[in-house]
């Protein structure tokens, strides 16, 4: 029996596919890192699938390489990293299992995007925090798997939230769920009608497995349902926004504002990352470079259910208070900007052909954790690295998100380029390279280490990268989990 015929016999022969084309676009990526072709795809339609397809990976040691999004990859974790891999894509998963208001939880697979997920949970007057303009092919479990921030950090009462049970396939075949799902049956069904919501992420017993996939690009298992936290729907919204000259100005602040925590979302651009936000041509990009501020905060203010303008009033009023006191003035928009617009295309998923008769969307990003008082040594670092360079540090774009309640901050920066220059291409993968250790020698922590970076981050500490190897053995023993990712 050949290879197909095989995977026919797990999936059907229609989510099967072997045509070269197709094959092809599962290793397109905007990474600098290598790439194989996969060497068959493959599109599960259930867990029951995923599972018997672990299991003949590991019968024949064959790789495998999860990924639910579709469109456009932009870091490499989804792309074979080793020849004769098969890609196991999950989009086609696409069922939201169960929303629950009263609880604010819904359960979901893994191919639901946001603009799925933002529809259905519309239906029960419910939202879910989002990132910044998720691609419209995005998982949104991936998503929150793969530790993209929040753009409202004051959901995060743990570091991972809103993400909270899952069920997994690990590399060994064995399949399981976690968290307060593990205490009873491995039946969702049976566990809703005993009044049992997968709200608890801790456990099974005394050991919290979800946070094994968290980050791990699919190099331990395969989740194939994830239950989340969302929330109830605000029925007053504004998002404002306060302008400075420079990053410093703003941190005062951001650190009262988050200590009051009063806002929902909260997140800091500069000029060029907020221009390419809201610019859909290349033109158009650098012509708001030439008239927005040099530095923008935005916060969202939200009124819900019980006594909803009460609250907003009293939450705005206090902040512009706070701006006021840290030299700031924070209003409903800055010049060519409205907080309404900014947080339409914040939060709006973009299409594929968002900017297409530009190059800003060829771009790479780095990013990293650190705290708010030390971003601006981060910055200073960078356009340093690219005044040697030749590059044009006013085009570096700079986004700075509060995670887990403020204890940390995501802070990225986005290199743009035009693909279609190979002397441009090289001063970035230059640029890129040397700013990716710089960051690491001055402290960033690589939370997210793709490619280059889980050398970096994860050689800092022989121990941990050892316990790694270890835990990776004890779940994919014949290391067919995405192999030549994370602990490599």
């Amino acid at each position: 029996m050949t290879v197909k015929e095989s995977l026919a016999g797990i999936l059907g022969r229609d989510n099967v596919i072997d045509d070269p084309e197709v094959l092809a676009s599962y290793a397109e990526n905007r990474s600098f890192e290598m790439r194989f072709k996969p060497w068959f795809a493959v599109k599960p339609q259930s867990a029951d699938q995923v599972e018997a397809l672990v299991k003949w990976a590991n019968e024949t040691k064959t790789p495998l390489v999860p990924s639910s999004s579709t469109g456009v990859r932009l870091r490499g974790d989804s792309v074979p990293g080793v020849p004769k891999a098969v890609t196991v894509d999950l989009s086609d998963m696409k069922k939201i299992l169960n929303i629950n208001r009263q609880q604010r939880m819904v359960v979901t697979e893994p191919g639901v995007t946001y603009a799925e997920m933002n529809e259905a949970l519309a239906a029960e007057h419910m939202t879910i925090a989002g990132s910044l303009q998720p691609k419209a092919g995005k998982s949104v479990l991936t998503d929150i798997l793969e530790g993209v921030p929040r753009l409202n950090p004051m959901i995060q009462w743990a570091f991972h939230d809103p993400l909270r049970c899952v069920e997994v396939v690990w590399g060994d075949g064995n399949r399981m769920f976690t968290g307060e799902a593990a205490g009873s049956a491995r039946d969702l069904e049976k566990q809703w009608s005993e009044q049992k919501w997968q709200v608890q992420y801790m456990g099974p017993w005394m050991t919290d497995y979800y946070r094994l996939l968290t980050a791990a690009q699919g190099s331990m298992g395969i989740v194939t349902w994830a239950s989340l936290k969302t929330a109830v729907k605000p029925l007053i919204h504004q998002l404002y926004i306060a302008a400075a000259d420079d990053l410093a100005d703003l941190e005062g602040f951001v650190y009262k504002a988050m200590w009051t925590r009063f806002p929902d979302e909260l997140f800091i651009l500069n000029r060029s990352r907020l221009a390419m936000l809201i610019g859909k041509t290349q033109q158009e990009i650098e012509s708001l470079k030439e008239q927005l501020p040099p530095w923008i905060v935005a916060v969202g203010v939200a009124g819900r259910e019980l006594i909803p303008e009460v609250r907003f009033d009293a939450r705005s009023r206090d902040l512009i208070d706070i701006a006021q006191n840290n030299g700031l003035r924070l209003d409903k928009g800055v010049p060519y900007l409205s907080g309404d617009r900014l947080y339409k295309e914040a939060t709006e998923p973009v299409e594929e052909t968002h900017r297409k008769d530009g190059f800003a969307d060829s771009r790479r990003d780095i990013f990293f954790l650190t705290q708010l008082d030390k971003t601006g040594v981060f910055l200073k670092a960078v356009q340093e690295l690219a005044l040697d360079a030749g590059y044009p540090s006013e085009d570096i774009g700079v986004y700075i998100q509060p995670k887990h309640l403020g204890s940390c901050y995501h802070m990225e920066f986005t290199l743009p380029y035009d693909p279609g220059s190979a002397k441009q291409t090289a001063r970035v993968k230059g640029l890129f390279d040397k700013a990716c250790r710089a960051i690491a020698d001055l402290g960033g922590y690589y939370s997210r280490p793709y490619g280059e970076w889980a050398k970096i981050q994860l050689n800092k500490d022989a121990q941990n990268l050892m316990a790694l190897k270890r835990l990776q053995k004890i779940f994919d023993p014949n290391g067919i989990m995405n192999p030549g990712k994370l602990a490599v």
